[in-house]
């Protein structure tokens, strides 16, 4: 189960209609550098498919971990207005669901339901991340931040109804196929 299912568990299809609407489906080619640490971001973004590496300069850019397809990006940079703390570049390509920061903050600024559904599904999404870190803090290995894309349990905790929000990324997945 991936990450994303989080968020999807809590917005409506109405929410998930806007963000279709108002993002954009981008394909990222291998190597190309998506967030760059300390650089301001103008979207939040949703992977759809791909791998994609995380690295953190004041460890010599060392890779600390793997972002995988149902991932989240750009949600604590948008939550607390500072720079992104680590770069995120393309493994292989990756199809990324692009939803500009501007346009979101207005629909979070216009619409009260969406807003409370929205930083709930974060909440709830960073969360899930920091438990998994901490987690990883205890066991021998060099990737701290993400969490293992096949343990659903820390994920499934946090999404009320799996099975819809299932169903609602496998929507999303196939709308943007189509477009």
């Amino acid at each position: 189960m991936s990450k994303v299912l989080v968020i999807l568990g809590e917005l409506s299809d109405r929410d998930i209609d806007w963000m279709l609407a108002n993002g954009s489906r981008t394909t990222v080619p291998p190597g190309t550098t998506l967030i760059v640490e300390g650089q301001p971001l103008d979207a939040l973004y949703i992977v759809l498919d791909g791998t994609l590496s995380v690295a953190v300069s004041s460890l010599g850019d060392k890779e600390i971990g793997k972002i995988i397809c149902g991932e989240v990006l750009g949600e604590m940079s948008f939550v607390d207005g500072r720079l992104p703390s680590a770069s995120v570049t393309a493994i292989d390509e990756c199809l990324i669901l692009s939803i500009p920061r501007r346009l979101l903050t207005e629909k979070l600024e216009q619409d009260v339901l969406f807003s409370l559904r929205f930083y709930r599904a974060i909440t709830k999404f960073l969360s899930s991340r920091l438990r998994g870190t901490v987690k990883r803090f205890g066991e021998d290995t060099d990737y701290l931040i993400y969490q293992d894309p096949h343990d659903d349990r820390a994920i499934g905790q946090n999404v009320e109804n799996p099975d819809l929000a299932q169903s609602r990324f496998e929507w999303l997945l196939q709308r943007l196929k189509e477009t």
